[in-house]
C-alpha cells in the first residue's frame, strides 16, 4: 500500500505518526512569535490534531525539551497560548519561572502578558499543560481551555481569546537559541557610564535658542497609565542620583493626576535648577466627560493654565489668564509635546482613545509645536527586553511597535523613542538611564527647532 506520506511507529504506543508536523502558524505569525522571544528558532514537538489531545502522548513529545511555546486556536480565530522557560518533567511540583509568560495576537501583533511576581508560573504534573493553576489547555483530553480562579496571570477572558474555550488545534514548540546569528541594531546607542555622564553635562550645558526662555517646557500628554509621572520622578531620580517619587505615580484605572504641574529639575538636591520643565497632565480616557479635555490642552499650550490648575472632566479650564488681552509669553508657552503610550497597551487601545490622540496632534501640529512620542514599560512588553534592556534595539518585536505607534500617530519614525521609567527598583541603573536620557536630549533638540520656527516668523512676518 501507498502512503501520500511518511509514517513511523512510535514504539511502545501502538500507533502511527507523520515523520515531520506542520505547524498551523502563518510564516508572519511565526517570525511574530520569534520577535516577541528574541533571536530564536521554533521546532514543532507536539500536534493535537495528530497525537490527540491526550496527556501520554504529549509528555512523549515534550518533556526535558528546555523552553517551550504552547499556540492554541480556537473557532473564533484567536491564537493564544504560553510560555515557559523550565522543563516539563511530571514532577508534581509548583514551577517558579519569572521568564513565563501568556500571549494572544490582538490583530497583528501578539499582546504578552508576564506572570505576576512572586507567583507560581505552573504546576507540573502528568496531565495537560497548564499556566499557574490558572488556564488549562486540553483538559480532561477535551479540545478545550479551561480557566480556574488563580492570581498568576492578570488577562481579561474576552480579550485574550474571545470566551470562546473550544479548541480547533494545539501545538508545543521547542524554542532554541540561534547562537549563530548576531542582528544588527536598528539604532546605536551607547551603553556606557561616558555617554550617561556626557548626556547629563549635556542637560546642565544646554541653554534655549531664544534668550527670553530661560527653561524650555515640555507637555506630556497619555492616556491613564501611560507612565506620564514616572518619567518626571526618573529624571528627576538620575539628577537626584537615587530613585525619588516626588510625583504622584501608579497604575490606578482613573488618572492619579488631577492637577496641572509643572515640575523643575534641580541638578543634585541643593543643586541649581536644569534648563527645562516637565508639564504633568490629567490622563486621557476614552469616554466623554472623563480625564483631560481637549480643550484643556489647547489652554495648556498657549500658556494660559497656572501651575497647580485642577482640572474639572465636565468644564473645559477658563482661567483667568485665559481672558486677559495681552497673550501669554513665549516663556509660558509649551514648546515640545510628548505623547506617553504604554507599548503593552498599544494594540488594545480603542479607536476613542487613537481618535482622541490624533484630535490633539492635529490642535498641536496647527500650533507649530513639535512632537514626539515615548513607548514606555517595554520591560513588561518584550520578554527579550526585560532580560536584557541592551537587546531594544535590535528586537524586532519593539522595532514593530515603533512602526505600529508611528503609522497610527502620523509621526516619524525617528521621533517614537523607547524608554523605561523607574517603577520597582530601589537603585539607578545604568542602562534605564541612558535611554532616559536620550529621550530628553531628543526633547531639548525638538523644543529648539519650534523656538528656532517662532524665530523665523518674527523675523519675516507675513
Amino acid at each position: 500500500m501507498l502512503f501520500c506520506f511518511a509514517l513511523k511507529m512510535q514504539r511502545g504506543y501502538g500507533d502511527f505518526f507523520p515523520e515531520s508536523l506542520t505547524s498551523s502558524l502563518t510564516e508572519d505569525q511565526s517570525k511574530q512569535l520569534c520577535d516577541l522571544l528574541g533571536n530564536v528558532k521554533l521546532t514543532l514537538l507536539y500536534k493535537a490534531s495528530v497525537y490527540g489531545y491526550k496527556p501520554l502522548f504529549f509528555h512523549k513529545r515534550c518533556d526535558s525539551q528546555g523552553p517551550t511555546l504552547l499556540v492554541a486556536y480556537n473557532r473564533t480565530g484567536y491564537i493564544f497560548g504560553g510560555y515557559t522557560s523550565v522543563d516539563y518533567t511530571r514532577n508534581e511540583q509548583y514551577i517558579t519561572d519569572e521568564e513565563a509568560f501568556l500571549f494572544s495576537f490582538q490583530g497583528k501583533f501578539p499582546v504578552y502578558i508576564k506572570v505576576n511576581s512572586g507567583h507560581y508560573a505552573r504546576y507540573d504534573n502528568a496531565g495537560m499543560p497548564n499556566f499557574g493553576q490558572q488556564l488549562y489547555f486540553c483538559k480532561n483530553k477535551q479540545p478545550v481551555v479551561y480557566i480556574q480562579g488563580g492570581k498568576s496571570f492578570s488577562f481579561n477572558a474576552e480579550r485574550f481569546y474571545g470566551n470562546d474555550s473550544r479548541l480547533t488545534e494545539c501545538e508545543v514548540y521547542k524554542v532554541e537559541q540561534n547562537l549563530q546569528t548576531k542582528e544588527k541594531p536598528w539604532r546605536n546607542i551607547r551603553w556606557t557610564s561616558i555617554r550617561r555622564a556626557e548626556l547629563m553635562q549635556m542637560m546642565r550645558d544646554y541653554k534655549p535658542l531664544v534668550t527670553s526662555v530661560s527653561r524650555v517646557r515640555i507637555l506630556m500628554i497619555g492616556p491613564v497609565g501611560a507612565g506620564k509621572s514616572s518619567f518626571f520622578n526618573s529624571i528627576n531620580s538620575i539628577f537626584t542620583g537615587h530613585v525619588t517619587n516626588k510625583a504622584v505615580s501608579g497604575s490606578a484605572g482613573t488618572s492619579l493626576t488631577t492637577q496641572f504641574r509643572t515640575y523643575p529639575v534641580k541638578d543634585g538636591r541643593e543643586g541649581k535648577p536644569l534648563p527645562f520643565v516637565l508639564c504633568d497632565t490629567m490622563g486621557l480616557e476614552e469616554q466623554t466627560g472623563a480625564g483631560l479635555d481637549i480643550e484643556d490642552i489647547r489652554s495648556i499650550l498657549q500658556g494660559h493654565v497656572p501651575d497647580r490648575y485642577k482640572f474639572n472632566p465636565i468644564t473645559p479650564s477658563q482661567p483667568k489668564e485665559q481672558k486677559a488681552s495681552r497673550p501669554a509669553s513665549l516663556k509660558e508657552k509649551i514648546h515640545c509635546v510628548v505623547y506617553m503610550i504604554d507599548t503593552t497597551k498599544i494594540s488594545l487601545m480603542s479607536d476613542k482613545l487613537q481618535e482622541k490622540l490624533t484630535t490633539i496632534r492635529r490642535k498641536v501640529n496647527s500650533l507649530g509645536i513639535t512632537q514626539m512620542v515615548l513607548m514606555t514599560k517595554i520591560d513588561e512588553a518584550c520578554p527579550e527586553v526585560e532580560k536584557d534592556l541592551q537587546s531594544l534595539y535590535v528586537s524586532s518585536y519593539i522595532k514593530s511597535k515603533v512602526q505600529e505607534v508611528s503609522s497610527w500617530l502620523g509621526v516619524p519614525v525617528s521621533c517614537v523613542l523607547p524608554v523605561k521609567n523607574y517603577s520597582q527598583e530601589l537603585e539607578l541603573e545604568l542602562n534605564c538611564d541612558v535611554l532616559l536620557l536620550t529621550a530628553l536630549q531628543q526633547m531639548l533638540n525638538f523644543a529648539d527647532d519650534y523656538l528656532d520656527d517662532v524665530c523665523s516668523m518674527e523675523d519675516n512676518p507675513k
